[in-house]
């Protein structure tokens, strides 16, 4: 059995919740009959100007709607059906439409407290009232990094994600606004309104596992002193698409972000294939964009995915492509396909533990995959009768967007874990403020507490198959990377 990316299935779903012109007539004449409006990322080639691009883009009956000339990438939107035909030629180095190629966002499952008995009797009254049930806070040894520094607002945390609630008391006082933009469909757009959640929480509770303040509200995240923008990029259908992902990782660049988070991937296929004709030029767009944030100053963290696959080993994907777009096929990964951006060069890979420490039964893994572990939960047991509880997910900042109302909540999934590494990545930086990614991602390694394998057969769920996972590797493996993040580690 093999868990979806975005879904992880545990008990708490249950739960309440300037170059030449080119003429037109050179074009066939049937190029310009007119097709429903599609988007394509059209690539000029690396290291040139989009000017000659632009110009055939216009000439084969398409519209530049974005721009990103820094690395040579535009958004495109056309009702041309012989688009990718006509614009091909001098000045395009590919072309791909990104029609069906969103992937739905790992919502996960959100359990709300709202319970103001809750509120007031858990944790410690004169603090934050929900701090006693942060188990990961405790895990990363995040109490004792407090004691040293809670961070700087110097920093900036870019939640690349379904937005954050400007409204919500444990965020308002967190969110660098000048900073926040939406980048659904690869076009930016700075109102309030704009990077603010719709349909999904996911963003919310990610930043409040960063950021959440020590205001005697609700919890406290791992960096409560540093700012956290919100840079949405998942659609009111809850898909990630590739051109908003890019306009994501160039904004976050461009507006002194030094760390951003990214639990989601990109593409209805979860393994993005180099070799496949169609996938290569979204894998060659957010690759130049991953490498201009890197050259900018920026660590980007991502999530590993909770498919519970190996990301080392060949395998085959018999999920995908998981959007309705073509019929789901069995696809062999090789070498040639990646995980984006998990799996692009420079990212900080965070796979995912529960509160035993152990890799959660979904968290996906790989030796020289994963760079670090992180609390993300595991509620595994629940439907099993044991021991383990809802309360095992993470706890954080929650927005129901029906109700349009603000609370705190569980949820579980490496898109959990990543924002315990973010958090810890901004911490360091407040303490070490010249420090630039490559520094930075070896240090989060370095500081992390050593995890080893497991023996034999991992299968935390023995009374269920499709579980099962070989660990390899000593101190730093395919499970845990180097090991757990710890925050009080990379302060003191």
């Amino acid at each position: 059995m093999r868990l979806s990316r975005r879904k992880v299935l545990a008990a708490a779903s249950a739960a309440a919740v300037g170059a030449g012109v080119l003429a037109a007539a050179a074009l066939p004449t049937q190029a310009l009959a007119a097709g429903p409006e599609s988007t394509y990322l059209v690539l000029a080639p690396n290291g040139q100007s989009t000017a000659k691009a632009a110009n055939r883009v216009a000439a084969a009956g398409g519209t530049v709607i974005a721009n990103y000339s820094q690395i040579g990438v535009l958004v495109v939107r056309s009702t041309n059906p012989a688009f990718e035909t006509a614009v091909s030629g001098s000045g395009v180095d590919a072309v791909a439409s990104t029609a069906g190629l969103g992937s739905a966002l790992d919502d996960g499952a959100t359990v709300e407290v709202t319970d103001p008995a809750v509120l007031q009797a858990a944790g410690d009254a004169t603090g934050e009232p929900l701090a006693g049930l942060q188990w990961d806070m405790a895990q990363i040894s995040v109490p004792e990094a407090h004691k040293v520094t809670t961070g700087s607002p110097n920093v900036v945390v870019g939640v690349l994600d379904s937005g954050i609630s400007s409204t919500h008391p444990d965020l308002a006082t967190q969110i660098a606004k000048d900073k926040s933009a939406s980048c659904v469909g690869g076009v930016v757009n700075t109102s309030e309104a704009a990077w603010n959640p719709t349909t999904s929480d996911h963003g919310t509770h990610v930043a409040g596992t960063i950021a959440a303040a020590v205001n005697g509200v609700g919890i406290a995240g791992v960096a409560p002193g540093v700012k956290v923008a919100s840079v949405k990029v998942v659609n009111d259908d809850g898909f990630i698409y590739p051109e908003a992902a890019v306009c994501g990782f160039l904004w976050a660049a461009d507006h002194g972000m030094r760390v951003t988070n990214n639990s989601y991937y990109i593409d209805p296929w979860e393994f993005n294939c180099r070799n496949d004709v169609r996938q290569r030029p979204v894998w060659t767009a957010v690759q130049r964009a991953i490498r201009y944030s890197q050259n900018k100053g920026v660590l980007n963290v991502a999530s590993a995915g909770n498919s519970n696959v190996d990301l080392q080993h060949k395998f085959i994907d018999s999920g995908s492509p998981n959007d309705n777009s073509f019929p789901v096929e069995d696809r062999t990964i090789t070498g040639a396909c990646i995980d984006l951006p998990a799996e692009a060069p420079g990212v900080v890979t965070v796979s995912a533990v529960g509160p035993t420490r152990a890799k959660s039964y979904y968290s996906s893994y790989g030796q020289g995959v994963v760079n670090v572990t992180a609390p993300g939960g595991d509620t595994r047991f629940r439907t099993l009768g044991a021991s383990s509880t809802l309360a095992d997910g993470v706890l954080s900042t929650t927005f129901n967007t029906v109700t349009k109302t603000n609370g705190w909540g569980y949820k579980q999934g490496t898109s959990m874990a990543g924002p315990h590494a973010a958090g810890v990545a901004a911490l360091a930086l407040s303490a070490h403020p010249g420090m630039q990614p490559g520094a930075l991602a070896s240090f989060l390694e370095r500081t992390a507490d050593a995890l080893p394998c497991p023996s034999g057969v991992y299968n935390p769920v023995p009374r269920l198959q499709g579980y099962e996972a070989n660990c390899s590797g000593g101190n730093r493996n395919g499970f845990y990377g180097a090991g757990e993040i710890n925050a009080y580690n990379v302060v003191r």
